[in-house]
């Protein structure tokens, strides 16, 4: 692996962060005199990332909908004869999820809540309920839609079932979500490697104060909630877990968690690529003892403030014409990949950006064919189209991306050979590659992210052999991150663009870092709350 910025950080960390496989949940303990041996639990939610500066629009189409068995299967950790399955009645309603896009279109998401709700009214009661969501979701027209979806289940539901919530930690926490649940948590790890162990967690958390008899009424079962808000925004790529300051703060969560009088805790870094007031990092601490629960809280809160201006991206972040410069000097570094960071479909981006395409194409070192180039990749209906009617072979020439999202160029011209095409992709349809000079250009019938080294197998490329791969996305998930023996983060344009100040947000509350930086310091004290039940 290359030396970067990240490695060396990672090398240099005085404090480890837990792997992904060492922070699964233990047993659960016996059920407790007055607790419920197998309490009743409804499962729904709503999950997507949506950039308020993407002009995509994330509509039914976008949504994979699971409902009843469906929805059940989806948790591995409620298989058949897993001790969490057995410990509960299961209700499975209805979920939304979909890959981070645009803002939600008004009628998808009332449909969604609406059928959340009317599954709540026809299958309810419940004594506990698991809130599934992302915590980044616009709605076209609204601000803090997890906060009114919240709102709504809470009133269907009524005071007296317990709800635990899980989350991305690129999510908001609004004090309007924290007050409509009573337990809430986020991952730990950026990649999300842990977004399985997380929302075992948010279960487990669950079921032990179902289980408990820390008092007969709800609302001793119900642990007070110690919240804030951080005013820092920053990107993704800029608070990876993977190197410091951010890898030595979240090794502290799971300390903070384990001190007596707690039952959890967790940091938020917020959703960067939304205009909104909740955008901020949050730090919520639950637990018994209302004095630990907000000095932990307090702590976290403030390694985070103070840890503001360490935060650096995961690789050196260059321009795109720069990145490539390095990736053609470092001939010893092969395949060296780079993030074509600004239109990230897993981060928001609409995912048919063509600008760095177009500036691929026109470099002349790529032109005669010497080097091999794999851009992944733009969504494109309309130019698939014209390469399947060509046929493997054929020779095209097609206006390809910018339909979504124009950015600096719109569609961009390619003209080459129809290298591959391959149907049947459950995310991305049918995918062709289209060859020009040595550029190849992925490009899909539906949005996708390539995450994978099998997503370019299939496709009849091999990353291992190219020279340089460029991937729409910010930081490097696991298998790419082994792959790169060189990386650089691209600063392109799009609607999850890495330089935030470029961007124009408007709505952010006062004193965010990085947007002001002249702003009072902020209090940082913890505000300390629980839900009555009446």
């Amino acid at each position: 692996m290359q030396n970067t910025t990240e490695e060396q950080n990672v090398n240099d960390a005085a404090t480890t962060a837990p792997e992904a496989s060492e922070i699964w949940m233990g047993p659960l303990g016996a059920v407790e005199p007055g607790g419920l041996a197998r309490p009743r639990i409804g499962i729904a939610g709503i999950s997507i990332e949506s950039s308020t500066f993407s002009p995509h629009l994330s509509g039914d189409e976008a949504f994979t909908v699971r409902e009843g068995g469906a929805l059940m299967a989806y948790y591995p950790f409620l298989s058949e004869g897993s001790e969490l399955r057995g410990a509960a009645e299961w209700v499975p309603l209805t979920h939304g999820r979909s890959l981070p896009g645009g803002a939600v279109a008004p009628e998808t998401y009332e449909r969604m809540k609406r059928a959340i709700i009317a599954g709540i009214r026809a299958q309810g009661p419940f004594d506990g309920f698991f809130f599934d969501i992302h915590g980044a979701m616009s709605v076209v027209g609204m601000v803090d839609a997890e906060a009114d979806l919240a709102r709504a289940v809470r009133a269907e539901l009524g005071d007296a079932t317990l709800v635990s919530t899980s989350m991305d930690l690129h999510g908001n926490v609004s004090r309007e979500l924290l007050d409509a649940v009573d337990l809430i948590t986020c991952y730990r790890m950026a990649p999300h490697e842990d977004v399985w162990n997380t929302k075992e967690r948010a279960v487990f958390n669950l079921l032990t104060r179902l289980r408990s008899s820390v008092g007969a009424d709800v609302l001793e079962r119900r642990p007070y909630k110690a919240w804030l808000q951080v005013p820092v925004l920053l990107p993704g790529e800029k608070t990876s877990t993977r190197l410091e300051p951010a890898r030595g703060i979240y090794a502290e969560v799971p300390v903070a968690e384990h001190t007596a009088g707690v039952v959890d805790a967790a940091v938020w870094v917020g959703y960067a690529w939304a205009d909104e007031p909740r955008c901020q990092a949050a730090v919520v601490v639950t637990g018994d003892d209302r004095q630990v629960i907000a000095a932990e809280a307090e702590r976290l809160a403030r390694a985070y403030w103070d840890a503001r201006d360490d935060f650096e991206f995961v690789a050196d972040a260059l321009p795109l014409a720069e990145s490539i410069d390095a990736a053609l000097a470092a001939t010893d570094e092969r395949p060296y990949l780079i993030s074509d960071s600004g239109d990230n479909p897993t981060a928001g981006g609409a995912g048919d950006v063509s600008w760095t395409l177009g500036q691929l194409l026109d470099r002349p070192e790529f032109a005669g064919g010497d080097l091999t180039v794999i851009h992944a990749s733009i969504f494109d209906p309309a130019a698939v189209e014209v390469a399947r009617k060509a046929g493997v072979g054929g020779e095209i020439a097609v206006l390809v991306g910018g339909r979504v999202d124009g950015g600096p160029s719109g569609p961009v011209p390619i003209a080459g050979t129809v290298f591959s095409i391959t149907d049947g992709d459950a995310d991305a349809g049918t995918q062709v590659v289209i060859k020009a000079g040595g550029v190849h250009a992925i490009i899909t019938e539906r949005r996708k992210p390539f995450h994978h080294l099998a997503d370019f197998t299939m496709l009849g490329l091999d990353p291992h052999a190219a020279d340089i791969v460029v991937v729409k996305i910010g930081y490097l998930e696991p298998e790419l991150y082994e792959l790169a023996q060189g990386w650089k983060l691209a600063l392109t344009p799009g609607g999850v663009d890495q330089d935030l100040l470029r961007l124009g947000h408007r709505r952010l509350a006062p004193g965010v870092f990085p947007f002001e930086t002249d702003a009072p310091e902020p209090a940082l004290v913890a505000l300390v709350t629980r839900r009555p039940t009446r």
